[in-house]
């Protein structure tokens, strides 16, 4: 339901096409209390992997895992959409995953790890002056079973951010810009912000039950929160943000009331709006 009503938003890249960032965020528990989630010798957790659609920020796709699970193993779990952007960072540098969504027409923009062994084909022109791209290259993997794992051709941009660190990307569209494969990466950064937004204001570190069912109906129940919130925003034509849509219904939560009563700016405020200045 809700990612229709953000369908037709901007992405913040002039790219037209469904761009999602993948990524995990580890919740913390006490192993005494939550045996059934090992992490580790003394510690437990679960692990909420989460594929964000960027317009809109609306999750897609949520996987709950114990803590040990490694972050690659959820990329098994997902239904790749052809045509589609995903953008990872390089803890889900596995080649033989990034093959298969390459295989599904899809679409991958990573960071390289420092061992990665990359052999250049091909050096395309780049503007050094004007963006922040160093150099954009297409070649091979040449450690054996990496290429055997990806055996198609890759491109490797590497690019500075903001604060000068060299950033080097493995992607497999060879079409695009290489200062929008850099730009894109950049965007998986709002999943972090997703993580941290249902953390700080859906209370989901603090559990009212202990077993893996009640803590992950009440991981469920916030995200289900989350998103409602996010469609009444858009069916609304809210002007508020989802957090203080969120801290209003939260006061109200008995009120017998419309919504659009309770989140529409009252009578008072709209006149303050409309309202010219005497001098």
């Amino acid at each position: 339901m809700a990612r229709p009503l953000y369908a037709t938003d901007p992405l913040a890249v002039d790219l037209d096409a469904t761009v999602y960032a993948f990524d995990a965020t580890t919740i913390d528990l006490c192993l005494s209390v939550y045996p059934w989630a090992p992490f580790r010798s003394t510690k437990a957790a679960i692990k909420l992997h989460t594929l964000l659609d960027l317009r809109g920020a609306i999750p897609s796709f949520i996987h709950i895992t114990d803590g040990k699970t490694h972050d690659v193993n959820a990329l098994d779990e997902l239904t790749i959409e052809p045509g589609a952007y995903y953008l990872m960072d390089r803890g889900y540098l596995d080649f033989r995953r990034l093959y298969a969504i390459h295989q599904a027409q899809a679409f991958f923009v990573t960071r390289a790890k420092g061992n990665t062994r990359f052999k250049r084909r091909y050096s395309l022109p780049v503007d050094r002056t004007n963006t922040p791209v160093i150099c954009d290259q297409t070649g091979m993997l040449t450690v054996f079973y990496s290429r055997k794992d990806y055996p198609s051709v890759l491109r490797r941009v590497v690019a500075k951010d903001d604060t000068g660190k060299r950033l080097v990307f493995l992607t497999n569209n060879l079409a695009l810009k290489p200062e929008l494969i850099a730009a894109l990466y950049r965007q998986r950064w709002q999943v972090e912000l997703f993580f941290k937004w249902v953390k700080q204001h859906l209370r989901i570190k603090a559990f009212l039950g202990t077993t893996e069912n009640a803590v992950k109906t009440q991981i469920w129940i916030a995200v289900c929160t989350y998103v409602l919130i996010a469609i009444v925003k858009k069916r609304l034509h809210l002007p508020q943000s989802l957090y203080e849509i969120l801290q209003i219904l939260s006061l109200n939560v008995f009120e017998k009331a419309p919504l659009h009563q309770l989140l529409m700016p009252t009578t008072d405020e709209a006149i303050g709006q409309n309202q010219l200045p005497l001098l």
